[in-house]
């Protein structure tokens, strides 16, 4: 099981209640696609570890409340505070524009006069506004993602075509 294979879907925050539920915290931006989960993979130890689901319901816009298979008070302690993990294969596939943040990493990325303006290294969706931040010969850059900018998504030949205003790209020279 490698790590590299999933995504991160959220984290076990707390208990709910008394009959061994949790809440799960989820970091997506389409939380209702995850009502009907059957299980999620915990990291602990730096393994990820398989817990199956008995059944869950919607707490929040973007929380689960959890009832583990077999649960026990052991169980339970054990998943808090845990970062909850799916497989990539999970995913629905997307087309044209859109992206997933974990699969554009190492794309480079052009602007809309073919300039290279960097490899994305990583992106940055801690901040209300998220951001590439690019490598560009040692030099790191940030282009902030913003969907009207972005012209193409090249998945096979792993690149981002945006149109960035003018003077952008000289902040970091």
């Amino acid at each position: 099981m490698n790590k590299s294979d999933y995504y991160f879907l959220g984290k076990i925050i707390r208990k709910h209640g008394f009959s061994g539920n949790v809440i799960l915290k989820l970091d997506t931006d389409q939380p209702e696609i995850y009502g009907k989960l059957e299980s999620v993979f915990l990291e602990i130890n730096g393994l990820l570890v398989p817990f199956f689901i008995e059944k869950s319901a919607r707490s929040k816009q973007d929380s689960l409340i959890i009832s583990f298979k077999n649960s026990t008070d052991a169980l339970v302690e054990q998943s808090l505070n845990k970062n909850a993990y799916l497989p990539l294969s999970t995913l629905p596939k997307l087309s044209g524009k859109q992206f997933y943040y974990h699969e554009v990493i190492d794309f480079q990325l052009f602007d809309e006069k073919n300039n290279l303006c960097g490899t994305i290294i990583s992106i940055n969706d801690q901040t209300p506004q998220h951001y590439f931040i690019l490598d560009l010969g040692g030099k790191e850059i940030v282009i902030p993602i913003i969907k009207d900018w972005i012209l193409e998504v090249n998945r096979e030949e792993k690149f981002i075509k945006m149109q960035l205003p003018e003077g952008l790209l000289e902040v970091f020279e």
